[in-house]
């Protein structure tokens, strides 16, 4: 199906340092919404805890519910109220672990029933260790690590023929995280500082595609790390898996664009550079409206249909869709001219 005409000639490389300014001012307010927040706001799966979620039989006031919540010997109580505000369902969480003993659910329902005076459900009881939550949240931020390093392996390999190089320069990031992780406990820190490696390995021994692939992948997961903090959104497992997915949605669309380019750079030699990253994108702009546009419409009914449950996930879904098309774009495709200009070279 063509939904652009093949005559399209869109300058998109033209257009790159306003698509620079508005990629540096997102990350720059995503970075600056985390600063002031103290981080991510943590889950109930990675901070440790207990949250319960109860369905009251009528309007209530939120002071109430924690009334009731702290009568029980619980403590400190954050309460939110949770889907349609018809519904009437709040989320609590404490910082208070293994609080969930036997006629536990009971004694809730008692006390929050008491200082409401309205019926009350109890609809689930979770509860993490702490302890628990800080090994989750260690080996969340390697997932998300290891797969963008995985993936710049493979993007060396598949469109520079470097296997080897790659290879080893994966052996030595690896030795480096080690090495690193004996002078710091800290997780955020030492992934921050594998990737500032990462990226001066690339620079360095010339893996240019690997460069824009990776370089577009950490555009694409700080802005919408950065647009839940600026939304006091909470990250949580689910929230990890939706990362991951955009990392692997956001690489499809780059790969789909890099191919094109290595197609034209054999056949068409002998024009300028930037005239043929402009000329692949235009003839790949099809492909990429459809899966986007029909990915998006998906995730879209997710956000809007699919209720409380689901609905974080599927926020962050839409923001990677629509930043992971925009990057294999504006960021990925830009950044392989800027090298040609740093190489001069054609």
């Amino acid at each position: 199906m063509q939904i652009i005409k093949p005559d399209t000639h869109i300058n998109f490389s033209g257009k790159r340092k306003i698509a620079f300014f508005l990629s540096a001012l997102m990350i720059l307010i995503s970075i600056m919404s985390l600063l002031f927040h103290g981080g991510p706001k943590y889950g109930i799966d990675f901070a440790g805890g207990t949250l319960v979620q109860v369905k009251i039989d009528g309007s209530v006031k939120i002071p109430d519910i924690k009334t009731g919540f702290k009568s029980t010997g619980i403590g400190n109580v954050t309460v939110q109220a949770f889907g349609e505000p018809k519904d009437n369902e709040y989320l609590v969480r404490t910082d208070k672990a293994g609080i969930t003993d036997e006629g536990f659910s009971d004694k809730i329902k008692q006390a929050v029933a008491a200082s409401t005076g309205k019926a009350v459900e109890i609809r689930r009881v979770e509860m993490v260790g702490p302890q628990v939550g800080k090994d989750l949240q260690e080996k969340a931020l390697f997932a998300i690590f290891f797969s963008l390093l995985f993936i710049t392996i493979y993007i060396s390999g598949r469109f520079e023929y470097k296997w080897v190089l790659s290879g080893v320069m994966a052996a030595a990031l690896m030795g480096a995280v080690y090495v690193l992780s004996l002078f710091t406990d800290s997780i955020a820190i030492l992934i921050g500082a594998a990737l500032l490696v990462t990226l001066v390995l690339f620079w360095f021994l010339e893996l240019k595609y690997a460069m824009g692939a990776i370089v577009a992948l950490i555009h694409d997961v700080t802005i919408t790390v950065g647009l839940f903090s600026l939304f006091n959104k909470e990250f949580t497992l689910p929230i990890i898996a939706a990362l991951l997915t955009i990392i692997g949605y956001s690489l499809n669309d780059t790969i789909i664009v890099f191919d094109r380019i290595r197609e034209n750079l054999r056949k068409q030699h002998k024009r300028s550079f930037d005239v043929i990253i402009n000329s692949s994108i235009n003839q790949v702009l099809s492909r990429t409206i459809l899966t986007s546009g029909t990915t998006l419409f998906t995730v879209v009914a997710l956000f809007v249909l699919g209720g409380g449950i689901i609905h974080d996930f599927a926020f962050a879904l839409i923001v990677g869709v629509v930043v992971g098309t925009y990057s294999s774009i504006y960021v990925a495709s830009p950044i392989l001219l800027a090298w040609q200009g740093r190489t001069g070279r054609k």
